[in-house]
């Protein structure tokens, strides 16, 4: 594992990376606000009742909004999941781009990795309904989301930095391929979220280093 750090904010990457976060056009404050009752109202029947028991006409009535404005504003249940996701997936985001080491930068490439592969099987499990709603909603969903593309992208810059003998474009999808939402769901059963951390750190260190230990 490289032992040079990862640049700091201005760096090149960073300013690559922070583009993908750009926030969305300004709303006007009533739209913002009925916008947000309907992200509130969304979140508490979702963890109350689980996504799939949830359905638009219960989240339009329980908003107090009609059906078409819900469809007209977030599509379908898979766009009104992504818009929830929205908000925790920025929280990821800003530790990454600017928190402290090791996941965020002045720590080694090949350690703000294995941190943020730690990271992000943390809040697939604290967000997995929303997560596997997002990205099955249709053929290769997960690969054409925003978020999709900012892991991708900070995986493959750590990559590069601690393996430029590695092809980092590819290598980052292997790492990311794991922590896909649809295989966290089928096997909930059979492993721990103790045992995925551990494992995927393993996995991250393999293609650092070749080995499984620092």
């Amino acid at each position: 594992m490289t032992d040079k750090p990862a640049r700091g904010g201005g760096a090149p990457q960073d300013v690559e990376l922070a583009r993908l976060r750009e926030p969305a056009p300004r709303e006007r404050a009533d739209a913002a606000r009925n916008r947000a009752k309907i992200l509130d109202v969304a979140a508490r029947l979702f963890a109350r009742h689980g996504v799939a028991e949830v359905s638009m006409d219960q989240i339009a009535a329980a908003a107090e909004v009609g059906k078409g404005t819900l469809f007209r504003r977030f599509g379908d249940k898979a766009g009104l999941a992504s818009a929830l996701l929205g908000a925790r997936e920025e929280e990821l985001q800003a530790a990454i781009l600017g928190g402290p080491p090791p996941l965020g930068p002045d720590a080694p490439a090949g350690e703000r990795l294995v941190a943020f592969v730690v990271a992000y099987a943390d809040f697939l499990e604290a967000n997995l309904d929303l997560v596997r709603l997002s990205e099955t909603a249709s053929p290769s969903a997960r690969y054409r989301t925003g978020a999709y593309r900012f892991w991708h992208l900070h995986v493959r810059i750590l990559l590069a930095e601690a393996r430029p003998d590695l092809d980092a474009d590819y290598f980052a999808h292997a790492l990311l391929a794991p922590l896909a939402a649809d295989l966290r769901h089928a096997t909930g059963d059979v492993f721990s979220a103790e045992r995925v951390a551990t494992d995927l750190t393993h996995l991250a260190r393999l293609v650092l280093t070749g080995r499984i230990m620092p």
